[in-house]
């Protein structure tokens, strides 16, 4: 009895139409679990602190604005504006850079004598992975004022341009891994491959979506890090600004490497697949291994050069350590893909070629284990960022893919075995086998077709009909146009009864069940990954979590009050620590700024906030103030009477949630 590999239940899969239908809707409802819920990828330079700081009343007008970022950044003429509080420019449009000691920091100088009230600074600007930033908080200048300036809520990068870019972006590494891992499972696991027409497909079709990718995030650049227009695409002075940036010398040069791997794709599939002499095949895929090893290592190199790798700690061994583990990504996933199309698609793949493939993939995988450690100490930094960021979440997402794609692959391996084993057994029994008694003859050709089914029967019969026809010619003579039919529907009858033995091959079909598998979560892989391109690292977003803890209001003479007062609602996430300042703090008018933290110390978004002064001396009060939400965590009340000094009890409630909430007090002197 014959053994079979363990199988994981019946599949759906029959047809590769319906393998494709299911793929489709497995990508579908992944893509959408990895996404739902998500608001935009925040941006990798973070805004840490700055002076006068978000929500601070100071006494008189600065000279100037600085801010202080968690990385380097690129900024333009405007980049930096500071608006009074009727909306005019406050400050000259010149940003100085201030960096230094490693601390990036820029400022703008601001006009003289500006009256008391509250400015607005917005600022745009261009992290060093390539990247749009943007941000807006206010200060006000002796008490807060009215303003009528609203806080952009756009992010930099968004809007349609921002979802376009997004789109190429995918596109761009899917092209790359369809070109590099294509190639390289042609040259390194079946040469014979580069005479397929589905495999020429397959890499030229990457090819073309790489090349169509990068040409459209060159025209979108520049109106995805400034205007936000589509039209600005085709503006040639923002076009040639891009050239002058180091993400679009990346995206030209990539470019022009496709230029280059255009004509390794024409010898690969022209000259090499055509080539019989075994000496000169070798040394041709030696050059083209050669080549096409360099030309995506360059390729591969345009990412790094201008995205993550670039910029942080240690940019010259993370560019490197980036190349390495795109190429083993291409060459794992790639193959991947071009294994699946030749199963489904060619007829001679061989278990040779598959088992080579595997070899490939355990190496793909190494490098992809000890590269991606690294990227993930350098990029997360700490236990709680892995945790607690979005970075480090769906970092911990990618890990359980991979670990899944691996545990499939093995049982792919299992499928291979089989695969071996049966052609080793099947080379035996035909060294008995002599030339003459396996050559086939027109009536076992039309035999075994008689199996195929009602249809394929019937062409058989036409075909040895059409034979008899020839044969029977009064004059004797064979009629080209019937002589070329009957060989096409020989050579159509023939590949179905190939077809037809592939498909009731049970290893076979469960080696393409299992590739099939691989594929799907391969491309899910491939969009977290993608997704973790454009997301704030869990190092970045921890420190400019700690820079917004410490941008408290500075303090200002003439009796300020500053509380901190913790409280727990006992809900989930209820715990925490509200920050008041009271300011002057004294008889009259008063403006209030409260500050909710977690125990995390970041701040905490809560749905409600009520205060309440009390001067139970006096049986004055309760004064009920509802402050307005300014920020996440940050709260804001103005015009707040304290009609005489004494000491006064200043309740604070906190609800976090439709059911918890609590009141804290703390009694202090104003006035």
């Amino acid at each position: 009895m014959t053994a079979t590999a363990p199988r994981l239940g019946p599949s759906p899969i029959r047809r590769p139409l319906a393998a494709v239908a299911l793929l489709a809707t497995l990508i579908s409802l992944l893509f959408g679990l990895v996404l739902a819920g998500a608001s935009p990828a925040s941006a990798h330079a973070a805004l840490t602190g700055s002076d006068p700081q978000d929500g601070a009343v100071v006494a008189t007008a600065p000279e100037e604005v600085t801010l202080t970022f968690s990385e380097q950044i690129a900024m333009g003429d405007d980049s930096i504006r500071v608006l009074d509080p009727s909306g005019k420019r406050a400050d000259d449009g010149a940003p100085r850079d201030l960096t230094s000691g490693g601390a990036v920091r820029y400022g703008v100088q601001l006009h003289s004598g500006l009256p008391d009230g509250t400015y607005t600074v917005a600022w745009q600007a261009v992290s060093a992975d390539s990247h749009p930033v943007s941000g807006a908080f206010t200060f006000s200048v002796g008490a807060p004022s009215e303003t009528t300036v609203a806080l952009p809520s756009n992010e930099a990068g968004g809007g349609l341009v921002g979802a376009l870019y997004g789109i190429a972006r995918y596109a761009a590494y899917a092209g790359f891994i369809l070109l590099a891992g294509g190639s390289a499972f042609v040259l390194a696991c079946w040469q014979r491959g580069a005479g397929a027409l589905p495999m020429q497909r397959l890499v030229v079709r990457g090819w073309i979506t790489l090349t169509a990718a990068t040409l459209a995030m060159l025209l979108l650049r520049s109106p995805y890090t400034g205007s936000g227009k589509l039209g600005d695409a085709f503006d040639l002075d923002g076009l040639q600004a891009v050239l002058d940036t180091k993400p679009g010398a990346a995206l030209v040069s990539r470019l022009l490497l496709l230029g280059a791997s255009a004509l390794f794709i024409a010898v690969l599939f022209g000259a090499y697949a055509k080539r019989e002499d075994e000496k000169e095949k070798q040394d041709l895929t030696f050059g083209l291994a050669t080549g096409g090893a360099v030309i995506a290592t360059g390729i591969a190199g345009t990412w790094a050069l201008a995205e993550h790798a670039s910029t942080g700690i240690q940019p010259g061994i993370a560019m490197p350590v980036d190349v390495l583990h795109l190429l083993a990504v291409a060459a794992w996933l790639g193959g991947l893909v071009a294994l699946l199309v030749a199963l489904y698609r060619t007829p001679d793949i061989t278990s040779g070629a598959v088992r080579r493939f595997s070899r490939m993939a355990f190496g793909s995988v190494v490098v992809l284990a000890a590269t991606g450690l690294y990227q993930s100490w350098r990029q997360v930094g700490s236990w709680s960022a892995l945790t607690g960021t979005r970075y480090g979440q769906l970092l911990l997402l990618k890990v359980a893919l991979v670990a899944v794609l691996v545990g499939v692959a093995w049982i792919s391996r299992r499928w291979t075995g089989r695969l071996t084993e049966r052609a080793v057994s099947a080379s035996t029994a035909a060294g008995t086998v002599t030339a003459a008694d396996t050559a086939p003859s027109a009536t076992d050709v039309a035999g075994a077709v008689e199996t195929a089914g009602t249809d394929e029967a019937a062409d058989a019969d036409e075909a040895v009909d059409a034979d008899e026809a020839v044969d029977a010619a009064p004059d004797g003579t064979v009629d080209p146009e019937r002589a070329a039919q009957l060989s096409r529907q020989r050579a159509a009858l023939t590949a179905t009864k190939e077809r037809r033995a592939r498909d009731a091959d049970p290893d076979r079909s469960g080696l393409r069940r299992s590739v099939m598998v691989e594929t799907a979560i391969a491309v899910v892989l491939l969009i977290v990954t993608t997704i973790l391109t454009s997301t704030e690292p869990g190092r970045t977003e921890e420190e400019a979590a700690r820079g917004n803890t410490t941008a408290a209001p500075a303090p200002v003479t003439g009796g300020q009050v500053n509380l901190s007062l913790p409280f727990d609602t006992g809900g989930q996430n209820g715990k925490g620590t509200v920050r008041l300042d009271i300011l002057p703090g004294g008889t009259g008018s008063n403006s209030v700024h409260l500050w909710i933290d977690g125990t995390d110390e970041r701040p905490l978004d809560v749905p409600e906030v009520k205060l309440a002064f009390t001067l139970e001396s006096k049986d004055i009060g309760p004064l009920p103030v509802a402050p307005d939400r300014l920020t996440e965590g940050h709260w804001t009340a103005s015009g707040v009477q304290i009609p005489i000094a004494g000491d006064w009890k200043v309740a604070v409630t906190v609800r976090t949630s439709d059911i918890d909430q609590t009141t804290i007090s703390k009694n202090v002197k104003i006035g």
